[in-house]
């Protein structure tokens, strides 16, 4: 059996930085540190930073006087950030840096009176957060359907901005009905749209046609990786998103010939590698990596921690 693996996969500039910035938090000041909201949306990740002694809180109440706090790499609302304030917690924070501009082109837009339509999914933490950063009016919209509902206060000062984990792909049928709706609306251009989600996409696109079956590693909360897996699907793929190697189903290899495997950006290529060795103890197979973008961005660290990472 052929095991063709996707490139890229697994994790992006903005986890990387996210996951060392716990690490480097609890090098520096030593455990606990206190992190709010999962670090990525990954299990074995949050469990491999809990054993270093990081600790997981859903809210700030939960955070001692004094204690070191990471916000999340999904960002975090303005309350949020006013609540550490005015608790004086030293916080460090993850948010990823697209996260973070598409926090300011929102800000900027409303400072000159538009009102912001955020493309994304509703209740996502980083939706949470991006409508939580920008002042004014912000209408969130996940389809064409919610588009055409969309009541607004004046169709000629209107801007949208994108969840970072939408491709161009998934956000394209959306843009197109706001611009045909209100005609006056701004974007910002789809070079801002992140380059690890429109990446494995692309990838996972490009795959499907070489392989019977698609396993996407990712956690199933995570929305990158629930795309990836969808993908395959309206490609007629059969594709399916597992946690780790322990929920493969031996089922669906039977007659397969070539399984491709994909990984969310939140999750880490020990579990890929594990999922290959699962793959190998029920068949005998061969294993290659489908000729894809060499990612090679790396963002920059907090200012307080480069000390301990140099």
């Amino acid at each position: 059996m052929r095991v063709i693996l996707s490139k890229p996969r697994g994790f992006c500039a903005g986890v990387v930085r996210a996951i060392d910035i716990v690490e480097l938090a609890l090098k520096k000041y030593g455990p606990p540190v206190y992190v709010r909201h999962e670090i990525v949306h990954n299990k074995r990740v949050v469990e491999d930073l809990k054993a270093k002694g990081a600790v997981f809180v859903e809210e700030l109440d939960e955070v001692p006087e004094g204690a070191h706090t990471v916000f999340s790499a999904h960002g975090v609302s303005q309350k949020v950030a006013d609540v550490a304030e005015s608790r004086n917690l030293p916080v460090i924070d993850a948010t990823c840096p697209l996260v973070a501009k598409v926090h300011k082109e929102g800000q900027r837009y409303s400072a000159d009176n538009f009102d912001i339509i955020l493309i994304g999914h509703e209740g996502h933490p980083e939706v949470v957060g991006t409508m939580g950063r920008i002042p004014g009016q912000v209408y969130l919209v996940s389809s064409v359907d919610d588009v055409a509902k969309l009541t607004v206060n004046d169709p000629a000062k209107l801007a949208y901005v994108t969840q970072t984990t939408l491709s161009v792909d998934d956000t394209r049928d959306v843009i197109e009905a706001l611009k045909s709706r209100f005609p006056e609306v701004v974007g910002p251009d789809v070079k801002d749209i992140c380059y690890a989600t429109q990446n494995r996409q692309t990838a996972v696109r490009d795959l499907v046609g070489q392989v019977d079956v698609l396993l996407v590693v990712g956690a199933q909360n995570s929305s990158n990786s629930n795309r990836l897996r969808d993908l395959g699907a309206e490609l007629d793929v059969p594709s399916y998103l597992i946690e780790d190697a322990t929920a493969l189903d031996k089922s669906w290899l039977d007659g397969v010939d070539a399984v491709g495997i994909s990984a969310g950006a939140s999750a880490p290529e020990a579990l890929v590698q594990e999922l290959i060795e699962r793959l190998s103890e029920i068949a005998e197979i061969e294993v290659e990596e489908f000729d894809g973008i060499n990612e090679n961005v790396q963002f920059k660290l907090p200012n307080e921690l480069r000390d301990v990472a140099a």
